[in-house]
């Protein structure tokens, strides 16, 4: 169909506008917009009467609709720079876990050629981030779902990265680390207990990996337990572990790694300004 660019933008939006805000439904019908009609985004604000000829409108709006998340229909995410590839078995990497990235590598300035270990990798963005940023870091990425693995790997194959991936449990104690020393350990585990399921958004809930996402009401520290634990053998004394983490568990974490005995425990905000990150060293 032809079409101008404003009044496609205008139908996709209008389309979606019971499931985001007015602004977050322009922009999302505007990045669908350049997709379908095989255009930079920036023509849509400058010649926004122009026209366009697209394909498969109809299509994508019903996936919209459906609340499947943009980033899944384009099948990719900006994150740290770098363009991921990204399917339904991974999550959507958040700016939040930027901010992480960026704590990592401030903690690691000092290490020489450091050793580090993303735990619950997912797309591979954490570890994938670090490899780029830090070339000289030997960066390895872990995940127990296939369907993740296979992402974080095309995702290494498309930015041509260094970064070992292996498969292995964080809650069975990494048996596939054993023996393995490491500078920094870094995680972005399942943190959501179950029961906010009910308020969350569509897109989250019945599109990204529930295996990712979700843990019990009644333990919600259980990978920060269980990793926490594991990185009193993984880390070399001084080593770093850092956490994304659920604004409302930011004591607690803190407490359970001192319980643990972690030193240096560091709690730090996001650019919300919510408690999402904590940092601790190994005695």
């Amino acid at each position: 169909m032809k079409t101008r660019r404003t009044d496609l933008i205008t139908h996709i939006a209008q389309q979606i506008s019971s499931l985001y805000s007015p602004e977050e439904s322009k922009t999302i019908a505007r990045k669908i917009s350049s997709y379908l009609s095989k255009e930079d985004e920036i023509k849509y604000l400058i010649d926004p009467n122009g026209e366009v000829e697209v394909e498969g409108v109809e299509e994508v709006v019903e996936q919209l609709k459906s609340a499947r998340p943009l980033q899944y229909i384009l099948g990719k995410v900006e994150f740290y720079s770098l363009e991921l590839f990204i399917s339904e078995g991974a999550l959507i990497p958040r700016p939040e876990t930027e901010e992480l990235v960026m704590w990592a590598l401030e903690k690691a300035k000092g290490i020489l050629s450091p050793r580090i270990v993303d735990l619950c990798t997912g797309s591979g963005c954490i570890a994938l981030a670090l490899n780029s940023a830090k070339p000289e870091a030997l960066v390895t990425a872990v995940d127990l779902s296939d369907d993740a693995l296979s992402i974080a790997c095309r995702n290494r194959e498309l930015l041509n990265l260094d970064v070992e991936i292996i498969k292995d449990d964080v809650l069975q104690g990494l048996p596939a680390l054993q023996g393995r020393r490491f500078d920094m350990i870094i995680s972005n585990p399942p943190y959501i207990p179950h029961h906010e399921i009910e308020s969350m958004h569509r897109n989250v809930v019945e599109h990204e990996p529930h295996m990712a996402l979700f843990v019990a009401d009644n333990d919600p520290l259980i990978f920060y337990r269980a990793i926490a634990r594991s990185a009193k053998e993984l880390l070399h004394a001084g080593g770093y572990l850092l956490f994304e983490i659920h604004e409302a568990f930011g004591e607690q974490t803190r407490l359970l790694l001192k319980a643990e005995g972690f030193c240096d425990i560091e709690l730090r905000h996001d650019f919300r300004d919510k408690p999402r990150m904590i940092c601790c060293r190994k005695k």
